[in-house]
């Protein structure tokens, strides 16, 4: 049986995130960081790239985007699970913004 070859797909996902993130940083810097989960060095990287080294940063063999969160149940909640459909992305906001900024961001700069 064949594994498919799924880089052509890796680099297009990289490469439409890393021009959003660029858009969402150039727009409001600290918004953007916190829905990103990066720190400031990480967000004056992305700032910093050329539309070459973009395209060059996208064509790595690893998916750039990263879930932030290791909690099943924030997982769940921000899916929409639960008792209270409606409410279950408020909750996992409120979830995600009570932890410290070192839990958030952890691991996004390596």
């Amino acid at each position: 049986m064949d594994r498919p070859d799924f880089q052509a797909e890796i680099r297009e996902l990289n490469l439409a995130y890393l021009m959003l993130a660029q858009q969402m940083l150039r727009s409001d810097r600290e918004t953007a960081m916190y829905r990103l989960g990066i720190g400031g060095e990480m967000a004056d990287l992305i700032l910093g790239l050329s539309a070459a080294k973009l395209v060059r940063m996208a064509g790595s063999q690893t998916l750039l985007p990263r879930f932030r969160f290791d909690d099943g149940m924030l997982a769940g909640l921000m899916a929409g699970n639960g008792r209270d459909a409606a409410t279950s992305g408020l909750h996992a906001a409120i979830i995600a913004a009570s932890r410290p900024l070192e839990e958030q961001f952890q691991g996004a700069e390596q």
